[in-house]
């Protein structure tokens, strides 16, 4: 992808805002994901970025990660293929089907996002 940061819209629902998530392709950068943070704003997010679609490498950890969060798996379409509710500390967050991307938002965005929901992705 190469973009740094990215304005997500779902084209299936109306967000309250768009989010704007910062992009993490790297190793070290996807392994630190939001660690050690104690909030996240509400259009805010953090997309997770995955050479290969697939269920164990887009499964995610809330180690160290100081509040819930809502972590949404999204395929190579940017189609909604998961969702959940990721509690502070929870060893393992695996979605039901593979995925490419993991976006992580604020908790009181879970709502916003259904299964099947079409995003778009635009560089900011």
């Amino acid at each position: 992808m190469g973009m740094n940061e990215v304005l997500i819209h779902n084209l299936s629902r109306t967000l309250e805002s768009p989010v704007v998530a910062r992009c993490c392709e790297t190793f070290f950068c996807r392994l630190r994901g939001l660690m050690f943070r104690k909030r996240i704003d509400f259009n805010q997010g953090l997309l997770l970025v995955q050479k290969k679609t697939g269920r164990v490498n887009t499964s995610i950890h809330m180690m160290f990660v100081f509040m819930d969060l809502t972590i949404i798996w999204l395929d190579k379409e940017w189609a909604v293929v998961d969702k959940k509710l990721a509690r502070s500390w929870q060893l393992n967050n695996t979605p039901a089907l593979p995925a490419k991307y993991v976006l992580e938002l604020a908790a009181d965005r879970y709502s916003e996002f259904e299964i099947g929901d079409q995003l778009s992705v635009e560089q900011t």
